[in-house]
């Protein structure tokens, strides 16, 4: 298996190992305690708590997810890409955590977290055939009957609230074009996904219902795999299920539901994250007149700013070993802290566009918002996400021109947890069409 190359940084070097039965020494932490990865300084804005754990830790900061539990957040752009470069020190598989013990059985994080039978946390060949065959049915995807498709979504979702001059953008647009688009590639519009519609919006609140959400969003998919294997057409659950990588039903599932799970709520969060930062900053309102260059460059920016995903759980280290500057044992769970790598100072000057004049923003793409390495999001899916996301933004802005938000920029709230970046909701007046 080839691996990116090894950056160029003396914190970054290989690993050492460490001798068998080594003492347990967590770091003392300086001055401070770890860091609770819900406490409030993660609510408004993340970059200045990222900035905080960064000068008091470095690269690697201790932190302790709900519960109480440890976990080590990879900050630096240089440690996260050489974390993701090497899944045979840092795994996917959860079972290799030394911390289950401890963890109750009602968790809130454990659905995030938890062990299922997906390509999410396959390994090794298991992995390779079951993203390759993600990747070739997704790759089939036609991008120009996508986007056709995405306008007519999105014409009707815009159609429910056009007449009322107001609306939270979050709730009524955001959260359902992804949703009814993604929906939409499971089959002709003679197959009912509502449903699937519904659950997916819950998925994308993460609200109390989410778990239960989850399930049904399986047991939709179980359904239209049946109904697949009886009646097959050119769509995606057609497609897995005559790929020659002969995925079994329940790998199908779980595979959709991956693609669907974190599409919806990536998508909806880089919709309602764009349409702020459109919406707030006055750089991109003087511009909107001007053309399509200042949507595309507010994608890219949101994406290097304030990604949707901030953090994700994670990888597990397989044996004792070093990342920058700390000692990390296996066993330990890392947190990929892919918005801080992203705010990284030591790289940021040479990859992040300039956000000032816009200068190389459409083709900047070095963030690590999609991830990097073998489970990187999938090609195919970055450009279905990204010509959703523009469908959805420029046909609001062409439908809606004259459109304000109703509260002050600084009142909006954002979700409070670490591992996303999205507004509870975008409150915006227009006049009635």
């Amino acid at each position: 298996m080839t691996t990116a190359r090894e950056p160029a940084r003396e914190s970054v070097r290989e690993p050492a190992r460490e001798p068998a039965g080594a003492a347990r020494e967590r770091p003392p932490g300086g001055r401070t305690p770890p860091c609770h990865l819900g406490e409030a300084q993660f609510q408004g804005g993340p970059a200045r708590a990222y900035r905080d754990l960064r000068r008091e830790h470095g690269a690697v900061a201790p932190v302790l997810l709900d519960g109480g539990l440890p976990a080590w957040l990879v900050l630096g752009y240089r440690e996260l890409h050489y974390v993701l470069s090497h899944p045979e020190i840092f795994a996917h598989d959860p079972r290799h955590w030394a911390g289950w013990d401890d963890v109750p059985p009602d968790w809130a994080a454990l659905p995030g977290v938890g062990h299922r039978p997906s390509v999410l946390r396959a390994e090794g060949a298991e992995h390779r055939r079951r993203y390759t065959a993600i990747q070739d049915v997704l790759g089939a995807v036609d991008l120009f009957e996508l986007r056709a498709r995405a306008e007519e979504i999105t014409d009707d979702v815009i159609d429910a609230f056009a007449g009322r001059g107001e609306t939270d953008l979050i709730d009524s647009f955001a959260h359902r074009v992804p949703a009814l688009v993604l929906a939409s590639l499971c089959g002709p519009p003679e197959v009912d996904t509502a449903g699937l519609v519904h659950d997916l919006i819950v998925l994308i609140d993460d609200g109390p219902d989410a778990a239960e959400s989850h399930q049904r969003v399986l047991d939709r998919l179980r359904w239209l795999l049946a109904d697949r294997r009886e009646h097959p057409d050119d769509d995606i659950v057609s497609r897995l299920i005559a790929h020659p990588a002969g995925l079994a039903d329940e790998e199908v599932v779980e595979d959709l539901a991956v693609v669907f799970g974190f599409g919806a709520r990536a998508v909806a969060g880089w919709i309602g994250n764009s349409l702020r930062l459109l919406l707030t900053d006055g750089s991109f309102a003087l511009d909107l007149s001007g053309g399509r260059r200042s949507v595309m460059q507010a994608l890219n920016q949101v994406l290097w700013e304030d990604t949707p995903m901030q953090v994700v759980a994670g990888r597990w280290a397989t044996r004792n070993t070093q990342l920058g500057g700390q000692r990390i044992e296996a066993g330990d769970m890392i947190a990929l802290g892919l918005g801080a790598g992203n705010a990284d100072p030591q790289v940021r000057r040479g990859h992040a566009p300039d956000t000032q004049t816009g200068a190389g923003t459409s083709a900047n793409s070095a963030h690590l918002s999609f991830g990097h390495g073998e489970h990187r999001c999938p090609y195919p899916a970055q450009e279905i996400a990204e010509v959703v996301t523009r469908t959805a933004v420029e046909a609001l802005l062409d439908r809606l021109p004259n459109m304000w938000i109703a509260v002050p920029a600084d009142a909006l709230g954002w979700r409070r947890t670490a591992w996303n970046r999205a507004l509870t909701a975008l409150p915006v007046r227009f006049s009635p069409v």
